[in-house]
């Protein structure tokens, strides 16, 4: 088990569908987002027997907390908006599971979907480019799964030692808004709006990158795909406006086709580089 370039840590995940279920939640889609722009990725997650990670994350290392059960969601579009239910959740995943070989990693990206993260996680990662994708701390649900916005009360301690916080505008409804109030906080923030394309905090200032037109065949993961684009192009240049760009790119190349056959390579990402004009 050796050095890595990026390691996502998080939760794999079931997400239900009318024939079954596909392999989802933030890591799978991250992971293989920087496996087909060229990182070395490895993996620290939880899940039971009914789902082998191996199986999905292909040439990625994997380290598994073993659970009873896997985290099961259920999304349902409807006008544009989704509707997301939580049906089970996997085994919390603490900083003794994260081998000490992978604590140098030149990127970490916490990722949890349903708070399986211990806070103070990231204080393994002091040398690395440490990155949050918060949507699970910004989330609750009520007795019969659904998902709802809660307000993330420790957000403000956490984030001081964050690089880039990544999120959504629909991460940021109802009482999850009070996160606003702590975008400031991270060296860089970033918060996707789907087809309107990103807004970039950094600096003091506010910088919006408006998306690419195509046509949205699957919006599922988009915005995971988004993060660990965005993560690799800054890593590599230091400039996050390029690394907006970039990802804006990247996730509307993956809402063009269906699951984890959506993301796209560095190949094909840097070919509308060259081409389109955002």
């Amino acid at each position: 088990m050796g050095q890595l370039d990026f390691l996502v840590i998080g939760h794999v995940c079931k997400d239900l569908t009318n024939g079954g279920y596909r392999p989802g939640g933030t890591v799978v889609y991250s992971a293989l987002t920087a496996r087909n722009l060229g990182r070395k990725v490895g993996v620290v997650t939880s899940a039971g027997p009914d789902l082998d990670p191996g199986e999905i994350l292909e040439d990625i290392e994997v380290v598994c907390v073993s659970s009873p059960v896997t985290t099961t969601f259920r999304n349902l579009y409807e006008g544009g908006k989704r509707r997301q239910y939580l049906y089970q959740i996997a085994e919390r995943i603490g900083s003794a599971d994260v081998p000490l070989a992978w604590r140098g990693a030149a990127i970490v990206q916490l990722s949890p979907v349903a708070g399986e993260i211990e806070g103070d996680m990231g204080d393994l990662f002091s040398s690395s480019l440490l990155c949050l994708t918060a949507q699970g701390w910004l989330r609750r649900r009520d007795e019969e799964g659904r998902v709802f916005p809660r307000q993330w009360v420790e957000a403000g301690e956490l984030l001081q030692g964050i690089d880039v916080l990544l999120l959504s505008e629909e991460d940021l409804a109802g009482e999850a808004g009070a996160l606003r109030h702590h975008l400031g906080v991270p060296r860089m923030a970033v918060v996707t709006e789907g087809s309107k394309g990103a807004t970039l905090h950094y600096g003091g200032e506010m910088l919006h990158f408006p998306g690419r037109s195509t046509t949205v065949v699957e919006p599922t993961g988009a915005g995971d795909v988004f993060a660990a684009a965005f993560l690799v192009r800054l890593e590599e240049t230091s400039d996050p406006c390029q690394a907006t760009r970039f990802a804006n790119l990247a996730a509307s190349l993956s809402v063009e086709r269906i699951g984890v056959a959506s993301i796209p390579d560095r190949t094909e990402i840097e070919a509308l580089m060259k081409t389109d004009s955002l």
